[in-house]
């Protein structure tokens, strides 16, 4: 039914995007579909990144990429079964942005238990459901 997933990993967040990535790995194992695991780094303040070495941004993507990796390879994901992406900026922007460029048909997201900033500003789900191009499975941590 889906060929490409988006999942959207948090990897500040303690689960990680773990019930997402299992229920996403779970379609994949069904049918032929394929995994787009992104993780978005967020942007650092010029006044911030000035004090902190050349490499930063550098080392910080490899760290996701390797982190993210590990975590597919947790879920029985073969290799072959997903791709990596990190990107740099605001998440609800990017996950739409990696969303349409790779031609997903489904963004799979994890959504945690309502703060007051969530009802200030929205969450990055409600976001990502709002504005999505394709369809939006939303998984409560």
């Amino acid at each position: 039914m889906f060929n490409k997933i988006l999942v959207p990993i948090d990897l500040s967040q303690s689960d990680a995007g773990g019930a997402t990535l299992a229920a996403a790995a779970d379609r994949v194992r069904q049918g032929d579909a394929k995994l787009v695991l992104l993780t978005v780094i967020a942007d650092v303040p010029n006044m911030v990144a000035a004090q902190l070495p050349a490499d930063f941004s550098d080392t910080a993507t490899q760290q996701a990429k390797a982190q993210v990796a590990e975590l597919a390879k947790s879920h029985g994901l073969a290799d072959d079964a997903y791709e990596v992406v990190i990107r740099h900026g605001t998440p609800y922007h990017e996950i739409l942005s990696v969303a349409k460029e790779s031609g997903a048909d489904l963004i799979a997201i994890s959504s945690h238990k309502p703060d007051v900033s969530d009802y200030l500003l929205g969450s990055v789900a409600a976001k990502v459901v709002r504005h999505a191009h394709c369809s939006v499975l939303v998984v409560r941590q």
